[in-house]
Parts: structure tokens; C-alpha cells; sequence
């Protein structure tokens, strides 16, 4: 199942659902009020296999018109989406890829590396990313983002993926000059726009094993990240299961799972961002986030 939403006056979102049952007293929506083609996909979310974490987004994922589709591929990708999701926490892993590690010549961390955008960050699909003017070296992370479904406290890495809704494709955009300068990472990572998540949340019935997903950059066509899951240092349930001993993770909360190699900084020369470039992040399964830079006038 693939969720996305565009923004009000764009026209309506959609939902691609692939069960059959009915689903809205289970979400407890009202029907008088109700759009019929949103009626008629809730009613196919009740036997979802994730029917439960994805109940628990719903209040998070307003749902309106059109039909429902049965498939990815015959569903087009409109050219603006909301993000799938409103995290409280949206929380980010770095150094997390064995190739990028040895890419920064760094070593490799023995506990998961965490750090957080702000909610200023969080943009969708084909929105603008504007670069500061005070930054000369903004960057791009392609990340695979998982989207917590339940809530999350003090649970065993062996029971972690039973709370996860889905997961999206996410772009880690970095000032490096602030994050380097600073001393910190705060001000490098959560500019306006540097969080951008979508197209879509795509459940984890179709996506199989989260650490078998090819992942991709490209910057105006090129690919410069191109690398698999499979290089992940810390996996999907050991950063669920070590983030919620001290956190508390809720519905709609995102972990970015870190970055592979190829990032501009790394590269000799740099590649650095400037405006007008076209952004893409495409992971296998999960589609192709796209956003242009803009100067932020």
C-alpha cells in the first residue's frame, strides 16, 4: 500500500490499496462527512496486513478522493505532495553505511549516532528546497526513513518492526560549512527545507526486507549515490530498539536511517548545491522523491 497527499487547492490525494474489507468504523470516521472515493479505500484498509499501525496514522494522514488504485505503477505521481507524514520526532542516524564510513575516513561509530531535524525541515515532493545564503556548501543525503506506526517504548529489537507503519525516502540536506563550523550539527541540518520526505509512505508488506533496497542520488541526472541497504551498520530494528529505551516514539515519528557514499562533500572536487538544481531520491520499492534548490528569495 502506497499513502500520499497533496497539498489543499491542488486537488485530491489519493490512496492505492491492494486488500478488501471495511474500514471505517475501525478508524471511526464520520460517513455523512466522508468523500465516497475515500469511503471506498478505507473500506479495503481493514484486512491490510498493517491495517493497525496505519489506523493509528490516520488522524495524521488527511484522506481525500479520488479512486483507489491497485498498483504503483498505474498511479502517476502528481508534481507537488504533502509528506506522508508530521513527525514530532524526526530523528536522523549518521555514519550508519559501512561504504560511506570508509568514504569520510572516519571510524565506524559503536553505537548508533543520532541527531535531529527541526520541524521547519520537513518538506514533500517536488516542494522547493531554498538554500541560505549565508552556507556556500549545502549537500544531499538520499536516506531510506522508517515511519513509526505504534507507539514505541523500551522495546526489543526482535519485536521492533511489528511498530513500524512504513517507509519513505528521505534527502538528509546539509550545510556542511555550518555543520563543520559550528561544532554541532543543529543548524546544518535543520534549515528550512532541509528535510525533505515522500513521495509516498509505502507499507511494509510490499517492501520485504528493508535492508535489501537498491538506493540512489542523482543530481540534474547524474548519479552520484548509488548503493544498497545491505551496508547499514546499525539495522532498522536495533535503532528502533536502542532510540525508544530513552525516547518515546509515536505514530507518524521518522527515523533516517543514515546515508551511503557519494555525498558532495566527500567528492574531489566537492559538489556542492546551488540553485536550480533537481534533486532525486530513488529507492527500490519506495519510488522517487524529487525537489529543486531555489536561492531563498
Amino acid at each position: 500500500m502506497r499513502v500520499g497527499l497533496l497539498p489543499p487547492g491542488r486537488g485530491a490525494s489519493y490512496v492505492a490499496l491492494d486488500a478488501a474489507g471495511r474500514a471505517l468504523p475501525l478508524v471511526g470516521l464520520d460517513r455523512d462527512g466522508t468523500p465516497p472515493a475515500t469511503r471506498l479505500a478505507l473500506r479495503e484498509l481493514e484486512r491490510h496486513p498493517d491495517a493497525a499501525a496505519l489506523c493509528t496514522l490516520l488522524p495524521l494522514l488527511t484522506l481525500l478522493g479520488p479512486q483507489p488504485s491497485t498498483g504503483l505503477d498505474t498511479l502517476p505521481v502528481p508534481d507537488l505532495l504533502l509528506p506522508p507524514v508530521t513527525p514530532r520526532n524526526f530523528i536522523c542516524v549518521g555514519l550508519n553505511y559501512a561504504d560511506h564510513v570508509r568514504e569520510s575516513k572516519a571510524e565506524a561509530p559503536k553505537q548508533p549516532l543520532l541527531f535531529a531535524k527541526t520541524g521547519n525541515a520537513l518538506t514533500g515532493h517536488g516542494h522547493p528546497v531554498p538554500l541560505p545564503r549565508a552556507s556556500r556548501q549545502v549537500d544531499f543525503e538520499a536516506e531510506l526513513a522508517v515511519v513509526i506506526g505504534r507507539t514505541c517504548r523500551r522495546v526489543d529489537a526482535a519485536q521492533a518492526l511489528a511498530y513500524v507503519a512504513g517507509y519513505t525516502c528521505c534527502n538528509d540536506v546539509s550545510a556542511r560549512d555550518f555543520q563543520f563550523g559550528d561544532g554541532q550539527w543543529y543548524r546544518g541540518k535543520s534549515a528550512d527545507g532541509f528535510g525533505p520526505l515522500g513521495p509516498w509512505l509505502v507499507t511494509p508488506d510490499e517492501v520485504g526486507d528493508p535492508h535489501q533496497l537498491r538506493i540512489q542520488f542523482r543530481l540534474n541526472g547524474q548519479t552520484l549515490q548509488d548503493s544498497n541497504t545491505d551496508q547499514l551498520i546499525f539495522r532498522i530494528p536495533e535503532l528502533i530498539a536502542y532510540i525508544s529505551q530513552s525516547i518515546t516514539l509515536e505514530p507518524g515519528d521518522v527515523i533516517s536511517t543514515g546515508t551511503p557514499p557519494g555525498v558532495g562533500f566527500a567528492r574531489q572536487p566537492p559538489v556542492y548545491l546551488h540553485p536550480g538544481d533537481r534533486m532525486e531520491v530513488e529507492i527500490e520499492k519506495l519510488g522517487t522523491l524529487v525537489n529543486s534548490c531555489t536561492d531563498p528569495a
